[in-house]
């Protein structure tokens, strides 16, 4: 889910020292800001370092050095290194403000900033990489999917009562913005990597429709990466 934060800023640099992009194939909620900003921005130049993180690469001593924790993303602007989505995100938001990431209504930047820390601080990371392998050495793939799928639940249950006074053809309106960038590729996972039965979510079920419609987030999906595996 790691790596479409970096690519903007490739894109917003073009013409200047080429921006390394540190992300995985796999991780699929950070591919879809950056497709969705070429559709915006003109001129993306960046080096994409692609980091495996099935084979632990994330944890190799050239990685750590630039992000100690062991997690993608990570985004180098020059001389300077920022990691977390959520920093990266708000780095380039303050630096490159245009197109804006988040509407002028007050009311409705806070709904996108409480959507996004759904996904990103109570969902995502009980369902990651690490966390769900670690359900399935203890406990076996039938309690690593339980818990998957019920702290994915929980998380919907939530998005659906937040954004049903908000919503219009996205998240919060009619426009993508930074709810839209978390809730698209979390629902992706739920939908194609855990097989979650949408039909008790039905706001988050349209939205999943809508953004499936999108080019730039058809080509943000994990199998459209540069790293991800041929077959």
């Amino acid at each position: 889910m790691e790596n479409f934060l970096l690519l903007i800023l490739g894109r917003r640099l073009a013409g200047k020292p080429v921006t390394r992009v540190y992300g995985s194939h796999g991780r699929t909620k950070r591919h879809y800001f950056a497709d969705y900003k070429k559709a915006e921005v003109l001129g993306l130049e960046y080096e994409y370092k692609a980091v495996n993180l099935v084979k632990g690469e994330q944890f190799s001593p050239d990685f750590l050095k630039i992000n100690p924790i062991g997690y993608v993303p990570a985004l180098v602007d020059g001389d300077f290194v920022v990691s977390d989505s959520f920093a990266i995100l708000m780095y380039l938001e303050e630096k490159y403000p245009q197109p804006p990431l988040l509407p002028s209504d007050l009311k409705r930047k806070a709904i996108n900033y409480q959507a996004a820390n759904i996904v990103s601080s109570s969902i995502q990371p009980l369902q990651n990489l690490a966390v769900v392998k670690y359900i399935e050495e203890k406990a076996g793939a039938d309690e690593r999917d339980i818990w998957a799928k019920t702290h994915i639940g929980k998380g919907f249950a939530a998005l659906e009562k937040l954004l049903k006074d908000y919503a219009g053809k996205y998240a919060t309106g009619d426009e993508v913005f930074l709810a839209d960038l978390y809730l698209a590729p979390q629902l992706y996972a739920a939908v194609n990597r855990f097989n979650l039965d949408m039909t008790q979510f039905p706001l988050l079920l349209r939205l999943h429709e809508a953004y499936s419609k999108l080019p730039a987030f058809q080509n943000a999906a994990p199998e459209k990466q540069p790293d991800a595996p041929s077959s």
